[in-house]
């Protein structure tokens, strides 16, 4: 006897026609901003750092006679992010989807805190309304840096989880010492740039602009996989490139859209 096989109700040839177009546009979107001007490495940053940054000139880092892209905190909010990813990859938390212990818990709060205290204080200044203390730009980047390895510290392992088929359950810092490490190679970093090496512009503007764009492409292939229920479904990079591509380009396109509000539709800021 025969077993009659439904009519196939192709869902999933459409699906993968439409994973196909995302990728053919997610591609089209990257050489379009890597191909139309402006040209310079240092301009492209300064688009990407448009977007998300209030840039103050008087508030910004200078190298060789060039602003950096972002803002002292907001470079060094990036610079924490880009130490902290650097650091669970040398260590083999490339996969790690447990979060950090209650101690460094408190611990990414209190780096929150000292973000945030700081910040105000420092936009009361700009009102010229009472104060606690003067704002430093030593102060703005080292507070930037606590906040940047605490966002990247929560959000790696969320990303993970929404990636990959086979996790790693260890927690990605483990300990109160592995989270100092992190500070302190964030702090180093900081460090340098407060220093403004001009020979350095080109790679300070890149690593800075370079965690803006991960932030946000990790974030809308989170979304994307979501969306599409196609969560944990990778098992190498290869499987990875789709989601990450179309992320980078949602990052693009959002980064186009605040520029095109920001420089058309709002005031110049008042400062």
């Amino acid at each position: 006897m025969q077993t009659e096989v439904p009519p196939a109700t192709g869902r999933r040839p459409a699906r993968s026609w439409l994973r196909r177009g995302a990728a053919i546009a997610a591609v089209i979107i990257i050489a379009a901003f890597l191909l139309s001007p402006p040209w310079s490495v240092l301009e492209k940053a300064d688009a990407v750092g448009y977007a998300v940054c209030h840039r103050i000139d008087a508030r910004s880092f200078h190298l060789a006679g060039h602003q950096l892209p972002l803002c002292v905190r907001c470079t060094g909010t990036y610079l924490g992010v880009m130490a902290g990813l650097g650091t669970f990859w040398l260590r083999g938390r490339r996969r790690a989807v447990g979060f950090p212990p209650v101690t460094v818990l408190a611990a990414l709060l209190g780096c929150w805190a000292l973000f945030g205290i700081d910040g105000l204080n420092s936009y009361l200044t700009l009102l010229d309304a009472p104060h606690v203390y003067e704002p430093h730009h030593l102060l703005r980047v080292l507070t930037g840096c606590l906040n940047g390895v605490a966002l990247i510290t929560l959000v790696w392992p969320v990303f993970n989880f929404s990636l990959w088929k086979q996790t790693d359950a260890q927690p990605v810092i483990r300990n109160l010492r592995e989270l100092g490490g992190i500070i302190a190679t964030a702090w180093v970093l900081a460090l340098v740039v407060y220093a403004e090496p001009s020979f350095l512009l080109y790679p300070l503007a890149i690593v800075s602009t370079f965690g803006v764009l991960l932030m946000l492409t990790l974030v809308n292939a989170m979304l994307v996989l979501a969306v599409v229920q196609q969560e944990a479904m990778a098992t190498t990079w290869r499987d990875a490139i789709r989601p990450l591509a179309v992320g980078l380009a949602l990052a693009l396109i959002e980064i186009g859209i605040l520029n095109f509000v920001r420089f058309n539709l709002l005031p110049p800021l008042p400062f």
